[in-house]
């Protein structure tokens, strides 16, 4: 079978910023293959567009069976009756097999793919995460950048629901959205170790259930300790992993330092119960943000920890292709304790450099 011929970068972005949706997906799909023509494409869409910066992007993360998918699906509902583009990147697991999304088109989102005549205001792709353990695809920044590009103002970015590895999503998002449930009885041991950190919201849903309130107060507790620790308080409960996020940062002109806690909301996602307040919520971080510059340091962190994710995994593909049996030759030598793994490593480095020449 013949290879498929490479599409002009510059065609790809004149017709996408056209509005057809076929050529943006295709350049997703570029993106996400690593092809080279997909990196010029983008730099050729966001130069000719005038849409850079101009889209909230919230990031919606927790424990599978929380309930991500519903409260996105909802979410498009109140932003699609305000006028705006919606564009959902949903992250799911990689098929073993194909390596391509588990889920494939996203059907979970039931009321934009059932029945309804296609709305032309929303764009749903589902991304494979191809074995990355931060909760993300590594094309979904890349990705949300060009969909900023098309138009689109509001991007939900839903992570692939694995639990506490999901911190990629906070280099990426304007705001950040920790969805927990109530009736484990584990439920905020689940999410509280690391990805705790990341909340710029955070939503119990299913707040219909027994014990909502117990976990909308367990979560308020664990806050409020991180705050007191970040204040230099002594807190009034065992510390937990909170400390450095910057939502715990003492509030400026505060009364005594006092930070200024991240929102916490009850929500019914199935039928839509609380959703209202929580993008009322967000629009008022996306507004804040925008307004004290916090909005351009986090984006400009997050291209940083991009380039070097990107630049990480350069490494390793040149390294994958050294030529020879260095790395079996220098592992040897590590076994038989002839050579330690930190001078191993820079041999390897060395000849990286050199281009696979030992």
């Amino acid at each position: 079978m013949l290879a498929r011929a490479a599409p002009s970068p510059e065609d790809i972005a004149v017709r996408i910023l056209r509005g057809e949706e076929r050529a943006l997906a295709r350049l997703i799909t570029g993106l996400e293959d690593g092809e080279p023509w997909a990196s010029s494409s983008l730099r050729a869409l966001r130069s000719d567009s005038a849409s850079h910066g101009f889209s909230q992007v919230v990031g919606v993360t927790g424990p599978p069976g929380c309930g991500k998918s519903t409260l996105v699906d909802k979410l498009i509902g109140i932003y699609r009756g305000r006028g705006e583009r919606v564009a959902v990147l949903a992250v799911d697991p990689s098929s073993p097999f194909t390596g391509g999304a588990i889920l494939g088109d996203r059907i979970r989102m039931q009321s934009r793919a059932a029945g309804a005549a296609i709305d032309e205001g929303v764009f749903i792709r589902s991304l494979a995460s191809r074995g990355r353990l931060g909760g993300l695809s590594r094309a979904t920044a890349q990705a949300s950048r060009a969909l900023e590009a098309a138009g689109y103002g509001v991007i939900l970015v839903e992570t692939v629901g694995i639990g506490q590895s999901e911190v990629d999503v906070a280099r990426l998002a304007d705001a950040v959205v920790l969805v927990a449930m109530p009736g484990s009885g584990d439920d905020i041991q689940t999410i509280k170790a690391g990805v705790m950190e990341i909340g710029d919201v955070f939503v119990v849903n299913k707040a219909d259930r027994e014990g909502a309130d117990r976990t909308v107060r367990e979560i308020r507790s664990m806050l409020e300790v991180a705050a007191d620790l970040a204040a230099g308080r002594e807190p009034m409960a065992a510390p937990d992993t909170l400390v450095g996020h910057h939502a715990f940062a003492p509030a400026r002109g505060g009364a005594h330092g006092s930070p200024s806690l991240p929102p916490v909301l009850k929500t019914v996602a199935e039928t839509g119960e609380g959703v209202a307040e929580l993008a009322s919520a967000l629009d008022g971080l996306w507004a804040t943000s925008k307004a004290g510059g916090e909005l351009e340091a986090r984006r400009k962190r997050g291209a940083i920890a991009e380039a070097r994710a990107l630049l990480s995994e350069r490494v390793l593909d040149e390294l994958e292709a050294l030529e020879g049996d260095l790395e079996d030759r220098l592992a040897d030598e590590i076994v038989r304790g002839e050579r330690e793994a930190a001078e191993a490593a820079d041999l390897l480095f060395d000849s990286i450099r050199k281009g696979g020449r030992t």
